[in-house]
């Protein structure tokens, strides 16, 4: 079994202070995969005072050193991209296939476009009015705290990572305690890449433990937080003590709206997407709502496409999808299965229980009910895993009330060929994000949402922007 006790402190590997040990479990074994030790307040105390001590000078490293390391980074993290795709498909479940392409990928994906992004950042410019010694200048917010979670472990990890550290930020990472592994294996590649000691550090923890501690600690002046909307809420409560900047990326229940003119691979599509990484996305597509006129047909297909999606361990190769991350979340998302069914909506694929076959490992069934209604609790609660809910509406009016009626706004899906029409419900739909036609967002585009999904964005320029200050200077002496 591994042994990861240790923390990233101050450039060094450190013992725990007060630590204590903790299993990690392999999701698809249901058994311990490693041993790493969870912190304590001094632990945590130890990390900000690493962080804040190397924060004056790495304010003051030129931005295109610090770009340099970002670009180090990059490089030592494509040398070690199988080590990081095995920590996370033996800690969180992702398939080892899907592991080294999605879950790898996304991370080397945010970290060049925050290259390119630092590039052509304007981090000191004249004031846009032209006052005569006006000048603006972006820089760091100070010590921040980085919480992240386990479902897609080095995408947050490094939408948070390398925007604070490029924007001249010092940091203290908190992954989740349920994967752990990849996070240390990336201070592992911060370390290689160069970047100075203090500011990268990292402990493990849980929520009530180094969580919290980093959230009511004196000297973290940012939380950077991915988990769920009632996390999201106390970290709230408890930064306000102390005035910190928060930025959360929480919870959400899209809908995608499948109008009778969408394309002939728009079900697909929605199916397949909402099934990716076990349905653990705070992004996907969990309610689908079909125009009346096509909801027959599309209930039928969805059923066909649910069918063919295989269940199966995480280390062996192929496309199917894997185990959800632990005990607590399999019975979850199994009671949420079972009040659709109590509920009256209408079971078209998977329900309750493992895969035929599958008797050991936090397995679901890939499920779909048909005929639900906005006041069920399956259209209601994000179930965080493979569960698709379809619904109907007659009218585009219908459709856009239906959907904006959820506590979340993370990301609505429009499925039409009508132009005019995509374009209208982009702006009615209230969500930080509307994707279209399956097509993707930009390179760098805004990652977030509004409601109880959040606040801030990341990835690119915004989420540069997310951990800087901006300083108005006047009497500014030009060259």
């Amino acid at each position: 079994m591994i042994e990861k006790k240790q923390f990233y402190i101050n450039g060094e590997w450190v013992d725990p202070i007060e630590g204590r040990d903790y299993d990690v479990i392999n999701p698809t074994t249901e058994e311990p995969c490693a041993v790493i030790s969870l912190g304590g307040q001094a632990d945590t105390d130890a990390a900000v005072a690493a962080a804040k001590a190397a924060l004056p000078g790495w304010m003051a490293t030129p931005v295109a050193d610090r770009i340099t390391l970002l670009e180090n980074l990059l490089a030592v993290y494509m040398d070690r991209g199988e080590d990081l795709a095995q920590a996370m498909s033996v800690a969180m479940g992702a398939p080892i296939d899907m592991s080294r392409s999605a879950q790898v990928g996304s991370g080397s994906y945010h970290i060049k476009n925050f290259i390119t992004a630092a590039k052509d950042f304007a981090w000191e410019h004249p004031f846009e009015d032209g006052t005569l010694g006006a000048r603006i200048s972006h820089e760091a917010v100070g010590v921040c705290a980085l919480i992240t979670p386990w479902n897609w472990p080095m995408n947050q990890v490094t939408l948070k990572v390398a925007a604070a550290a490029v924007a001249g930020n010092t940091m203290v990472l908190k992954p989740s305690e349920e994967s752990p592994l990849d996070a240390m294996v990336f201070a592992e590649l911060m370390h290689e890449a160069g970047f100075p000691a203090g500011v990268f550090n990292l402990v493990n923890g849980d929520g009530v433990g180094v969580g919290s501690q980093l959230t009511a600690h004196p000297d973290v002046d940012m939380v950077s937080f991915t988990g769920s909307t009632r996390a999201g809420k106390l970290i709230s409560k408890s930064a306000a003590e102390t005035l910190k900047r928060v930025h959360l990326e929480l919870g959400g229940k899209g809908a995608n709206l499948i109008f009778a003119d969408a394309d002939e691979k728009a079900v697909k599509r929605g199916v397949l997407h909402m099934m990716q990484n076990t349905g653990q996305s705070c992004n996907a597509p969990s309610r689908m709502m079909v125009e009346a006129s096509a909801y027959d047909r599309v209930v039928e297909e969805a059923a066909q496409v649910a069918a063919k999606v295989t269940v199966g361990p995480a280390d062996i190769e192929g496309r199917h999808i894997g185990p959800v991350v632990n005990e607590t979340q399999w019975s979850k998302i199994q009671g949420l299965i079972q009040s659709g069914i109590d509920e009256g909506a209408r079971l078209v694929a998977g329900g309750v229980g493992r895969p035929d076959g599958l008797n050991k490992g936090f397995y679901v069934r890939p499920t779909i009910f048909a005929d639900v209604t906005p006041e069920m609790t399956i259209a209601n609660e994000e179930i965080f895993g493979p569960v698709l809910s379809i619904m109907k509406f007659e009218t585009e009016e219908e459709a856009v009330q239906i959907a904006n009626d959820t506590p979340y706004g993370l990301t609505n899906y429009v499925q039409s060929t009508d132009g005019a029409r995509r374009n209208r419900l982009a702006r009615q739909l209230r969500s930080g994000m509307v994707e279209m036609n399956g097509m993707s967002r930009g390179d760098g585009a805004p990652f977030g949402g509004m409601k109880m999904s959040g606040n801030g964005r990341e990835g690119g320029a915004h989420g540069i922007m997310d951990f800087v200050e901006i300083k108005s200077i006047s009497g500014w002496a030009d060259d």
